[in-house]
């Protein structure tokens, strides 16, 4: 039939097209034979007009079929999809599904007209802008995506449920077993061994290793010592999070171990995680372990993506009794010195005793070599005016220069020589350091992130109780001509003296055996300790605002916090002081000023070393010592920072506490 109806038709209009061209042939004839063709060809003409009104009704109820048949094939194409299919419209709204989504995202409910963001937890306008969403579901884990189509003025969004829960699983499982490097060190070793009998090195020995083959235990990892003091570890990352998680305990236990009954086991741990292969997560490793041992060592650090995580810490760094580093950063040094045309030092920003006296115990000896050696300092800023002025006066030489002027002088075959600080953003001039060439750091501050990582020689001792105790060392071992040996002018050992007494206190904080030597050595240059002292004096009036800042303190959790909300000159100077004041307080085991200088919070942290100030000012953004550090809080009010400051104290003795 459906070949038969198109030849008829086209019979019929043949038919009735030469039937009407014959008709009009004959018009005006009125026989009555004509009249019977003239009737013969309109009942043609009907018959042919009958013809195709049926055939036209049949191709469309034909065309409707065929819709119908199709679009019930879509839907059961769609029903029968082995993912689930949802279609919501445009108020996000239900308004089909097929079976696999009833079962398994439904779970048997009939969701039809319920709100799709209410039923899955997912962003429509997120899914849309992105094309994908991932996606979990009822303990499956679903890439979801989304098509859009219009349909009678309305809008559609038909959402395909992919489901990659074993993708997911064999993922997770691989990033659980990836494997990282772990650097194990006991710190000082070769130092807390050297007087140590057989016998007790032998019993520390099997200790240490019984505590690290414990530590493995847990895992199945393994380890491998690789000298007396160090031990390579593979460990999985389902491990190390445990480890992580638990604060790595094994640096409390490393400190139940004493050797002789008397000196404790420290260890530093760096950490490999994250890296995409073992020689990059060794490489890792190690940075973390130089990181640790930059801190005074006792702790673990583990790169992140935003910097390093520091774990313990809480003892105090060994003092080395070995000299031959300081002997090959010397010899280093001299010819870096030698190779040079001219020298540039400099400190830290608002300088201090200890900066300014490390550079010129530096620029004396560098005199001596023969080198012209110039200190950038800028006197609006420093806190060592005094010892500034003496210097300059007792050599009248130039020897002091203001940091646009060393800028404009330094050439490409000058050095610059950083002391007292190692971080990018706290020395005295960055454009002087971006030009110089051939840089050398020498500080004791404990490391932090962003410290100097393109120094040619890059001395950096924690336990050192200053930096002028580390450049007296380093100028013993200058090779000077015969005439000139060890000759620097007296007022650059009264210099180093005043930047050692300031660290340490007057020797009560932080010294060890060679801070003593250091001293000893600057005394027999001619170091004068009357005109070191006078250098530490005050006026009545900084002396009266000292005590202001003492008597306002109050004590919490044996910490002593005092808010000196009063503009002075000299408050850089005198909150210090008052901090180390504060210390002489009983039962005060740290002591906190906060101070104000221009919309900046500064908060100056002292510690008798029970606790460890750097971690409390490390948590507000700052640094320095186990017992001397300092952070600043830009843009807060003094009751902001006086509770922030208190949060911090506390959440730091919580940890020592636990651990």
């Amino acid at each position: 039939m459906k070949n038969k109806f198109p030849t008829v038709l086209m019979i019929l209009h043949l038919l009735t097209l030469g039937a009407l061209v014959a008709s009009f042939l004959l018009i005006g004839k009125n026989d009555q034979k004509f009249m019977i063709f003239y009737i013969s060809t309109a009942v043609l003409i009907l018959i042919s007009i009958g013809y195709t009104v049926i055939y036209s009704r049949n191709s469309m109820r034909r065309i409707s079929k065929m819709n119908q048949h199709l679009e019930s094939s879509a839907a059961e194409f769609m029903n029968s999809l082995p993912a689930p299919v949802a279609v919501i419209d445009d108020q996000r709204q239900f308004v089909w599904y097929n079976q696999i989504f009833a079962e398994k995202i439904g779970l048997g409910q009939d969701v039809y007209g319920l709100d799709f963001e209410g039923f899955v937890k997912i962003d429509i306008d997120s899914l849309v802008s992105n094309g994908s969403a991932i996606c979990p579901i009822k303990g499956c884990i679903y890439n979801v995506t989304a098509e859009k189509f219009d349909k009678n003025d309305m809008s559609f969004l038909v959402l395909y449920f992919h489901d990659n829960t074993n993708y997911y699983a064999i993922k997770k499982a691989m990033d659980e077993s990836h494997p990282n490097v772990l650097v194990i060190t006991i710190d000082n070793y070769d130092d807390i061994m050297q007087n140590a009998k057989e016998s007790e090195k032998a019993q520390t020995s099997v200790e240490t290793e019984k505590l690290i083959e414990n530590f493995m235990s847990r895992t199945n990892g393994f380890i491998k010592k690789t000298s007396p003091n160090t031990f390579y570890a593979i460990i999985e990352n389902c491990h190390i999070k445990e480890i992580i998680d638990g604060k790595f305990k094994i640096l409390d236990a490393a400190r139940n171990i004493k050797i002789a009954g008397k000196y404790p086991l420290t260890f530093s741990i760096g950490v490999g995680q994250g890296a995409k292969s073992l020689s990059e997560s060794e490489s890792i490793a190690r940075q973390c372990l130089d990181m640790a041992l930059g801190r005074g060592g006792d702790q673990a650090v583990v790169k992140t993506e935003n910097g390093y995580r520091f774990f313990g810490g809480v003892s105090k760094g060994v003092e080395k009794r070995s000299r031959s580093k300081t002997r090959i950063i010397a010899n280093a040094m001299q010819d870096l010195i030698m190779s040079s045309d001219k020298v540039f030092i400099m400190g830290h920003r608002f300088g201090d005793l200890d900066s300014v006296g490390a550079a010129c115990g530096l620029a004396g000896a560098i005199k001596i070599l023969g080198k012209e050696a110039y200190i950038a300092v800028d006197r609006s800023k420093n806190l060592a005016v005094n010892l500034i002025e003496m210097v300059d006066k007792e050599t009248n030489c130039g020897l002091f220069v203001t940091p646009s002027e060393a800028e404009l002088m330094i050439g490409p075959n000058d050095m610059l020589i950083i002391v007292d600080t190692h971080n990018k953003d706290y020395i005295e001039s960055h454009e002087l350091y971006e030009k110089a060439k051939s840089i050398v750091v020498v500080d004791h501050h404990r490391k932090t992130v962003n410290f100097i990582d393109d120094a040619v020689i890059f001395h950096h001792e924690p336990y050192a109780s200053s930096a002028s105790e580390m450049v007296t060392e380093i100028i013993q071992y200058f090779n000077y001509d015969g005439e000139n040996e060890e000759k620097i002018a007296s007022c650059h050992a009264d210099a180093l003296l005043a930047g050692i007494m300031l660290d340490t206190k007057n020797f009560v904080m932080r010294t060890g055996v060679r801070t003593f030597e250091a001293a000893a050595y600057l005394k027999k240059l001619g170091a004068d300790t009357v005109a070191v002292k006078l250098l530490f004096s005050n006026s009545i009036d900084s002396y009266r605002r000292k005590t202001q800042i003492v008597a306002s303190a109050k004590i919490h959790n044996n910490c002593a916090i005092a808010a000196a909300d009063f503009k002075s000159d000299d408050i850089r100077l005198v909150a210090p002081q008052a901090a180390d004041e504060l210390l002489s307080i009983t039962d005060v085991a740290a002591s906190f000023v906060i101070y104000r200088t221009g919309n900046i919070l500064n908060i100056s942290a002292r510690s008798l070393g029970a606790l460890n100030v750097q971690v409390i000012m490390e948590q507000l953004g700052g640094g320095g010592h186990q017992t001397m550090a300092a952070t600043q809080l830009e843009n807060v009010s003094m009751e902001d920072a006086v509770k922030s400051l208190i949060y911090a104290i506390d959440d730091c003795q919580k940890s020592s506490s636990e651990s």
